[in-house]
């Protein structure tokens, strides 16, 4: 699971210029037509992509980020709106495992090519199998891989061999379940070019620093070679960055001209921007609910992602104020549970476009990976009830604070700035929270720095709330492996629990349908009694996309969470 993620929302006001469709950005505000049609697309409020290698380091393993390179680079495996493999979408034509789910043998599609014409073969997929195994590794790493600990990377894997042109065999270390490895391991493998980026074929450690020093840098020479839909065209720092159609794609070809990613400095920028019409596809702010209909000409439409919205907690030794041995106790996060009022948050602030949650796999959208019998909130809004949970473990209100010999239970939290919902959300916390005797203090940044700084080592924050929530990509199989299993990449808060990491670990072994089910289930319901991080109601992306243009709603992916502008049309 890749922590990430700040979702991309989508929405948005298209302006047409007869007979061609005009985007205006920062480059193309004095000219009246394009050769073809241009699209510009809202980025998440002061959010910006910041790593355009398809291997994201834990530190930008952002749903934006993924957005980026996904534009250029093939997934080995994609999964549609069902969270099923689309192999025609995928490098992969097919992907056949052995009787107890320990070889894999995958089939390439040759069909797919780079854009300089050579064949996506094995050898490229083996390549960055081992950049991605390398940035897993442990030692003093120039950066570290976000997926390190999702599906058995990479200690489960013994083997990845290239044994012909087109076919690759993955061998582990364990038997596993087919269906939890395809989906959250080999679903990670999204292929780059060894031709092109190879530059220290004997020296791994050379190769993720320079991976680093140009992950930023999308217009560096090795990203002239792609293979998916679209190719970097320009950027201009903390403004827009634009991409352009590959015109070697073997899948769908694109018909827009320009994609503008544009970044956004405030929601009532970014709808101004919709109003206006010079972005065709974005969000609607919550806080613009009542106004939403100024937006004539564009169509609004509500999804949910496969995800989950929490807020993290550091329960590392070096959290800041001793707060770290406070959160690692069940009954802490759990009293703090009863302090967080879902019903308010959904109908106050955002409208009544959410739902509330108390697990890790979501009801929306619906999949298999849902249990039903998890419909009811164990830690329901109740401010006395957490109060005396509380007390009962010897905590005491002391000039209105909750305090335990020494400890107090006060700490700052840092939250996502720029939009006002979410520092609505956050004050509204903040006076339910002291209600219980829980004092907090409340620290704005930008996304990316946020993202940054709770994966700081040594810790150096307490609580921390993104307002966007964790989506599942890479690990579509939802077991929670790379969030709350003991020293996964993205467990950046440090929980750990023996019985969690072996209900984990049970929903990898090889299993029937029903058995399978049985163990994730199992796996729900006691991430639900634990609260390893604290739920949070799962909120609609509230999306806006022109009436002019086609294809955006029905070609969004949820469970992917991406746009496939290669399929939109400006209607004529």
């Amino acid at each position: 699971m890749v922590l990430r993620r700040h979702h991309l929302a989508l929405g948005a006001a298209l302006c047409l210029t007869a007979p061609l469709l005009a985007a205006w950005s920062s480059n193309a505000r004095n000219q009246s037509t394009t050769s073809a049609a241009s699209v510009v697309v809202a980025l998440p409020v002061q959010t910006s992509p910041n790593w355009f290698f398809p291997v994201l380091s834990a530190s930008a393993y952002t749903d934006t980020n993924t957005q980026m390179y996904d534009l250029m680079y093939m997934p080995l495996v994609y999964f549609n709106n069902k969270d099923e493999a689309d192999y025609s979408q995928s490098l992969a034509s097919s992907i056949v495992s052995n009787a107890t789910g320990s070889v894999y043998t995958i089939h390439l599609n040759p069909k797919w090519h780079w854009s300089n014409g050579a064949p996506v073969t094995a050898q490229d997929v083996v390549f960055t199998w081992d950049i991605m195994k390398a940035a897993s590794g442990n030692g003093n790493l120039p950066w570290v891989y976000g997926g390190a600990g999702t599906g058995g990377m990479p200690n489960d894997l013994k083997s990845v061999v290239a044994t012909s042109k087109y076919t690759v065999t993955i061998t582990l270390n364990i038997t596993a379940n087919p269906n939890w490895f395809i989906h959250n391991d080999i679903g990670q493998f999204v292929i780059v070019p060894k031709a092109s980026w190879n530059r220290y074929p004997s020296n791994m450690q050379k190769e993720l620093t320079w991976i680093k020093s140009i992950a930023n840098d999308p217009t560096a020479q090795p990203y002239h070679v792609v293979d998916g839909p679209y190719k970097f065209s320009s950027y201009t720092p903390n403004e827009e960055w634009i991409f352009t159609p590959n015109p070697s794609f073997d899948g769908h070809k694109s018909s827009i001209g320009r994609l503008i990613f544009q970044y956004q400095t405030s929601t009532s920028s970014e709808f101004a921007a919709l109003r206006s019409g010079t972005v065709q596809v974005g969000y609607l702010p919550p806080a613009m609910w009542s106004v939403r209909k100024d937006l004539t000409g564009d169509k609004y439409w509500p999804s949910y992602l496969f995800g989950f919205n929490m807020m993290r907690l550091d329960e590392n030794p070096g959290a800041e104020d001793g707060m770290g041995s406070v959160f690692s106790q069940a009954y802490v996060r759990q009293a703090m549970e009863m302090g967080i009022d879902q019903p308010a948050i959904i109908s106050g602030i955002y409208h009544g476009q959410g739902i509330i949650e108390d697990s890790p796999v979501p009801s929306e959208p619906k999949t298999v990976f849902d249990d039903p019998a998890l419909n009811k909130q164990l830690y329901p809004f109740n401010i006395k009830a957490g109060q005396k949970l509380l007390e009962s473990h010897g905590w005491r209100l002391v000039h209105g604070v909750m305090t335990k010999g020494k400890q107090k239970f006060e700490f700052p939290l840092i939250y996502s700035s720029g939009d006002p919902a979410v520092q609505d959300t956050v004050e509204l916390l903040q006076r339910d929270w002291a209600k219980e005797g829980i004092k907090i203090s409340l620290v704005s940044m930008p996304f990316d720095n946020l993202v940054t700084t709770d994966h700081g080592k040594p810790s150096g924050w307490d609580a921390a709330y993104w307002g966007a929530g964790w989506t599942y990509e890479p690990d579509f199989y939802p077991t929670g492996g790379a969030l709350f299993k003991t020293g996964a990449a993205s467990n950046a808060g440090g929980y750990s629990n023996p019985t969690m990491n072996k209900l984990i670990e049970d929903t990898y072994l090889p299993a029937t349908a029903a058995q399978s089910q049985k163990a994730l289930f199992a796996y729900e319901a006691y991430a639900a009694k634990q609260v390893p991080y604290l739920w949070f109601p799962w909120l609609a992306t509230l999306n806006e996309s022109s009436t002019a243009l086609k294809g955006v709603e029905s070609t969004f992916n949820p469970i992917e969470d991406l746009y496939m502008p290669n399929y939109w049309t400006v209607k004529k």
